[in-house]
């Protein structure tokens, strides 16, 4: 799975560059295992500082994408993780990542080669196993630069904020890496179809994988996740980050909670564009122009110079402006910031209002500036097996058979098991930037459900841009480490984590919001029933209302960014004048 070597925009044409390299060096581990590891060294006598890049995708036998950096005076270190390639020991994904990265910098600090300054690079897992090393505070370590890495095991790459599996993304990802070497396997559409879940594995990559057992085994977040997750960690981490993401990848989310924890220590810039996973800033019908464009390797270098080597008394700081710039989209403008979420974003909710017919993009839905006088319901028939398919978003990892980033949800807004709520146009531009919620007031004919939230762009040309989405398992309305049964026909408020975004929905333009139970196959199908997700087969429909109007206020919620001349003022954004509907 290769896609590693450019997912940081960084594999451009090979370098000829000086570089004497060591391969299959064996590192020992504490325990006695060895990891298979190469290192380029510049091609001088001296002693250098190193940057470690700790890979599950094969580190190769070149210094590849970071061969630029050797040819800057360090030394580069590439290391299969334990129980890949070359390396010994047994894989058990991301919770080896802190010993194993710890041991590997103490041996980096006493190699004859290196002045003790050990920095570390890569993106993907290669930018979480940063953060895992990071939080062992090894004094050798100077500082990372996690590219789409998130900083959970649990809500980035395995469970979403509700509770639900993000299946594609795990069997995509396992299947391009995990695959059985005789195994000539299925479809990406088939394997996502597999149920149940249990042998889902098997269905990806003819072979069971026990750190996805175990994944499925701990569906709530309890003990087990807690103590390997780096979030709960973040406040122990001393060494200085510069983490890079985008607005469509499936670690944004743990990136900007990064830095909302990390931001204030003066230790930890973020910089959030409207990219995927590959950095890629062009996709179907839309493109973000060449101000989206990063030059991540510049970027790099200048970080590394300034945390790895000495530098003269008083010389300025490239790292003194705000820690954090994020790609507005919309207005394809970068915004540059101190603190997230933003000090001037206010929370504007939108309430959703109908005559009771607001399925699909047919239907009466709206979104007006307060709910309607008199309660209503929209409802809607969920079927697991016709599930609603996801169309694009921050999904991972391969666009070919799982299209990603933005992508016109027309077809999503034509089903009947859609409910479509949209402002009239816009008379000013507004700006959301920040965490988006939903709250809603439902009820369903089954014990466990889910449902889906997702923001939409109504251009006036009737083009649909998804910008960010969530999901809520009912079971976990209360708390994603206390499930709790539903009772048919009961009515429960709930809140959707919908994601966050970077965005100005522009004069003439629609905030519009669609609801439903089901993203497949960005998140696994509730099948209805009630019981464990991991072994059930059997599948029930559901009858699932929303419920609105003063007595029930289901509402979108915006952090909307007033314009810049009321930033000095406390007065309230003004909605725009035409989004002001009552039923």
């Amino acid at each position: 799975m290769n896609f590693v070597r450019w997912i940081a925009g960084l594999a451009a044409a090979s370098e000829l560059i000086a570089a004497v390299p060591v391969l299959h060096v064996r590192v020992p581990m504490r325990d006695g295992v060895t990891l298979c590891t190469n290192v380029f060294l510049p091609s001088t006598t001296s002693r250098f500082p190193a940057i470690l890049m700790r890979t599950p995708y094969g580190k190769g036998g070149r210094p590849g994408a970071y061969g630029f950096l050797a040819s800057r005076g360090y030394a580069i270190v590439l290391q299969d993780v334990r129980g890949r390639y070359h390396s010994g020991g047994t894989f058990r994904s991301i919770d080896q990542e802190g010993p194993d990265g710890d041991d590997t910098i103490k041996w980096i600090a006493r190699q004859k080669w290196c002045n003790g300054n050990v920095g570390m690079a890569g993106a993907s897992y290669a930018g979480m196993a940063q953060w895992k090393a990071a939080e062992m505070n090894n004094p050798n370590l100077k500082a990372i630069f996690p590219i789409f890495a998130g900083s959970d095991e649990y809500l980035d790459r395995y469970y979403s904020p509700g509770g639900a599996l993000r299946l594609g993304h795990r069997l995509l990802w396992m299947a391009g890496s995990f695959r059985a070497r005789d195994f000539t396997g299925g479809s990406f559409n088939r394997y996502v179809q597999h149920l149940p879940l249990r042998t889902a594995d098997r269905a990806a990559t003819g072979q069971q994988l026990a750190f996805f057992q175990r994944a499925l085994d701990h569906p709530t977040y309890d003990a087990y996740w807690r103590a390997i997750r780096s979030r709960d960690s973040l406040t122990k981490i001393r060494t200085p980050a510069f983490s890079v993401g985008g607005w469509y990848d499936n670690y944004v989310q743990g990136d900007l909670e990064a830095f909302s924890v990390l931001g204030k220590t003066g230790r930890h810039w973020l910089v959030v564009g409207p990219w995927a996973h590959d950095m890629s800033a062009k996709f179907e019908a839309t493109d973000f122009g060449p101000q989206s464009v990063l030059a991540v390797r510049k970027l790099q270098l200048e970080w590394f110079e300034h945390w790895l080597k000495p530098h003269p008394h008083g010389a300025k700081s490239a790292f003194a402006q705000p820690p954090l710039r994020v790609f507005v989209m919309g207005a394809n403008q970068w915004r540059d910031a101190r603190e997230w979420p933003l000090e001037h974003s206010q929370e504007v909710p939108f309430y959703l209002s109908s005559g009771g017919h607001a399925n699909s993009i047919e239907g009466d839905g709206v979104l007006a500036d307060r709910p309607a006088w008199r309660p209503a319901f929209d409802a809607y028939v969920y079927d697991p097996r016709k599930p609603v398919p996801t169309l694009g978003g921050a999904v991972c990892c391969n666009p070919k058979v799982f299209p990603w980033g933005p992508m016109d949800q027309r077809p999503v807004e034509a089903r009947d098991d859609v409910l479509v709520y949209t402002t009239p146009e816009l008379d000013e531009d507004v700006e959301a930037t920040g965490p988006v919620r939903v709250v809603l007031f439902v009820s369903t004919s089954a014990p466990d459900t889910d449902f889906t939230a997702k923001l939409v762009d109504a251009g006036p040309d009737g083009y649909a841009r998804n910008l960010t989405d969530g999901i809520l398992r009912l079971r976990y309305r209360e708390s994603i480490g206390r499930p709790a049964s539903a009772i048919p026909g009961e009515v429960y408020q709930i809140s959707i984590d919908a994601g966050v975004t970077g965005h100005v929905f522009k004069t003439g333009h629609r905030i519009r919001l669609e609801i439903s139970s089901s993203n497949f196959p960005r998140f696994d199908r509730n099948l209805n029933t009630g019981r464990g997700a991991a072994d059930d087969t059997q599948i029930h429909s559901a009858v699932q209302r929303i419920y609105h109007g003063r007595r029930y206020p289901s509402r979108l919620i915006l952090p909307v960014v007033p314009a810049a001349a009321e930033r000095a003022g406390p007065a309230p954004h003004r909605l725009p004048t035409r989004c002001a509907i009552q039923r």
